[in-house]
């Protein structure tokens, strides 16, 4: 288990509270037991704002529950489902250290409105940062659990986002939804209930221009979902009735989830564009992207390079959320707050990471040097892109098939038919560079294949316990 200084300094990075980010902590251990489970490793799919967020966006919303299609109603009885998760539990508690004791499982079997059966679970645990006792009780995650869903498309398996230093070497894993799949789900749950997180999830995934599927194969997908739900497609027209509820619940139900709360009014804007694309009506609006120097990369990754200075991550992480949520940052640079549209991180042939954004008061271009931004924070003015915005990642490429067991090469199993029992990968040898970093806190250095910079526990050069938990790029041996 990660300590309670890696929560609190990523809590305090995002601008999200301590809880919160345990909890996102928890969620990706537990998909890992799930995928490692030979009962529910192909049975179970994934899918709702928390596999967007794990699977999909790293700047997507926070999210607190995990929600599954099973491919066997037969798996939601009771006493099944104690078993395997009791199973799940014990095998995260013994990969992570987290603590999630068998009696606090518990299950609420009850049929749907269309007389199907469906579960809500919730599994209580113990973190980094959870009171050993709580007048609260135990913190839970929430297991929402339904056969009563139409898989339209084929699942895939993808790797899930855990940027905490106990990711294992291979990765975290899941069977989950089809991007297309995720995204239609979101307009027809939006059409059915129209609950805040509905409106932020269908708009923000629409603004993620370079991912937008086809919109045929979104309205095939859209159209089988209603008709399996009898229900009618969602329109502007038909949640104009429910628009007074949902600006009333915006900030209750969506504000604990983001650093900074987008106003409901440029969602709900949004939606006529989103529609009439949808139908086929209109293309969506192309914009240019903002010129590199030329020597600069644009940076896409999901995770910031391990090169970037360790003062400006925090800094950068507030600025990748306002980007995907069109909102508008307060730089501080060079001793001068300027309010900035960001659009895109780029690396210079120096190695300088550099920021281009748009002033908002004067709409010209500038350049920021990432080293030298000295704070920025979120506001809560919102902008219409000029240029394509850059600052989240392209979206990854699905690993493999539905019909790939965990033991495929993409995801290892570590489980018997009986229990769960880890099985370490042996290590792997690659030609190619190798890039050395120093720990920001004692100062020993690293060799990685790969530029990520999580550090594992380790003595100083003292032989003591040493609480770094990143290193920062020294340089690249070949």
């Amino acid at each position: 288990m990660i300590d309670k200084r890696e929560i609190l300094e990523t809590a305090s990075a995002l601008g999200l509270l301590p809880n919160v980010v345990e909890k996102d902590y928890v969620l990706g251990w537990l998909l890992a037991g799930i995928n490692a489970h030979p009962e529910l490793v192909d049975a179970w799919v994934f899918k709702g704002g928390t596999c967007l967020k794990k699977c999909y966006f790293e700047t997507y919303r926070f999210s607190e529950d995990l929600d599954f299609t099973l491919r066997d109603e037969g798996q939601l009885e009771e006493g099944f489902l104690r078993r395997v998760l009791g199973e799940v539990i014990a095998w995260v508690a013994d990969e992570s250290g987290l603590i999630l004791p068998a009696d606090q499982l518990s299950f609420d079997t009850y049929r749907n409105p269309r007389g199907r059966l469906s579960c809500q679970g919730k599994v209580g645990y113990r973190g980094p940062v959870s009171p050993a006792t709580s007048a609260g009780g135990w913190p839970k995650i929430k297991l929402d659990l339904t056969a009563d869903e139409k898989l339209v498309l084929p699942a895939v398996r993808r790797e899930v986002f855990h940027p905490y230093t106990d990711r294992p070497k291979d990765g975290l894993w899941i069977n989950s939804y089809a991007y297309e799949e995720a995204f239609g789900e979101k307009i027809r749950a939006l059409g059915e209930r129209t609950r805040p997180r509905d409106l932020y999830d269908v708009v923000n995934l629409y603004r993620h221009g370079d991912t937008q599927p086809t919109p045929a194969v979104l309205r095939d997908v859209l159209e089988q979902k209603c008709a399996y739900k009898r229900i009618a497609l969602p329109s502007v027209e038909s949640l104009e009735p429910h628009r007074s509820d949902l600006e009333a619940t915006w900030a209750s139900m969506l504000g604990h989830q983001l650093p900074v709360l987008p106003p409901v009014a440029d969602f709900w804007a949004a939606l006529p564009e989103i529609f009439t694309w949808l139908m086929g009506q209109s293309e969506a609006p192309q914009r240019a992207r903002i010129e590199p120097g030329s020597t600069e990369i644009t940076i896409r990754s999901r995770v910031l390079p391990m090169s970037v200075p360790l003062r400006s991550r925090a800094s950068l992480e507030i600025i990748r959320f306002a980007a995907a949520n069109h909102l508008c940052v307060d730089l501080t640079y060079d001793g001068n707050v300027r309010r900035i549209e960001p659009y895109s991180l780029r690396q210079t042939a120096a190695g300088n990471f550099v920021l281009h954004a748009i002033r908002s008061d004067s709409g010209e271009h500038r350049s920021y040097r990432v080293d030298l931004m000295q704070d920025a924070s979120v506001t809560g003015q919102s902008f219409t892109p000029r240029y394509v915005v850059e600052l989240s990642s392209e979206r990854p490429l699905p690993v493999a098939s539905t019909t790939a067991r965990a033991s495929s090469a993409a995801s290892p199993s570590w489980a018997t038919s009986t229990t769960l029992r880890p099985r370490r990968a042996a290590p792997s040898r690659s030609d190619g560079p190798t890039y050395v970093c120093r720990c920001t806190v004692c100062g020993k250095t690293f060799q990685r294949k790969s530029m990520d910079g999580s550090l594992n526990p380790h003595k100083n050069p003292q032989g003591r316990d040493c609480y770094g938990t990143f290193g920062t790029y020294v340089r690249t041996k070949y």
